[in-house]
């Protein structure tokens, strides 16, 4: 008896356009990353486009701002690393909901409002701890755990505030770090304007080895 499997056509077009909210389980971290960073004052990054007059608008301050949290948080640091997932991986790109700034475009955004990212980041973690979860993709938050029984966070000793907030404050800054860092690194390595791939790309083309082995 022949063994039957379910229906895959991966040549066949979609009748309708898809959703990619429904390409990723409810409860995913890009959604709660999405929520919480929803709920942010991004009025200190917005203001800096309010006078700007150019041909082509900037990208969305939120979506790029949910984007490196997001990425930061699952471990992907490289803003060269994290074009290549909005191309490829789903998470990414419903967060971005199918835009695609290039790795410039991330590192300088970065760069640009470094100071409003950080209390920003600061404030996605400290929304993390007051729900009562420990862990944000890779980032643990270990110690600092902070109820989120009203009475209970009311009752905390500024004492205990002040080292939660000391602990937020280094975390994020040690991820903003990793990511100069990636960046810095790469760019050494393969020129500020390069993603990286090029090569791989042309010798690909030329017949030599798959650039997904590189």
């Amino acid at each position: 008896m022949a063994m039957t499997f379910r229906s895959y056509l991966p040549e066949q077009n979609l009748l309708l356009p898809p959703s990619l909210h429904e390409w990723l389980p409810e409860n995913h971290l890009a959604y709660f990353v999405s929520d919480v960073v929803d709920q942010l004052d991004l009025s200190a990054i917005e203001s800096v486009y309010a006078e700007e007059d150019r041909g082509q608008p900037p990208y969305h301050p939120r979506m790029m701002t949910k984007i490196l949290v997001y990425g930061y948080c699952v471990g992907v640091f490289s803003s060269r690393r994290i074009q290549k997932r909005l191309v490829e991986d789903v998470a990414f790109r419903a967060l971005a909901a199918g835009n695609q700034p290039d790795f410039r475009t991330l590192s300088d955004f970065r760069k640009l409002h470094l100071t409003a990212l950080e209390e920003l980041f600061r404030q996605v973690l400290r929304i993390t701890l007051e729900t009562g979860t420990m862990k944000l993709g890779r980032v643990a938050l270990d110690g600092s755990k902070v109820k989120a029984n009203a009475s209970k966070h009311r009752a905390m000793s500024y004492g205990r505030m002040r080292e939660t907030e000391k602990r937020l404050r280094e975390e994020v800054r040690k991820l903003l770090s990793q990511a100069e860092a990636a960046d810095a690194e790469e760019d050494t390595r393969y020129g500020r304007g390069r993603r990286g791939d090029e090569l791989a790309g042309r010798v690909a083309a030329a017949g030599g080895t798959d650039p997904t082995h590189w």
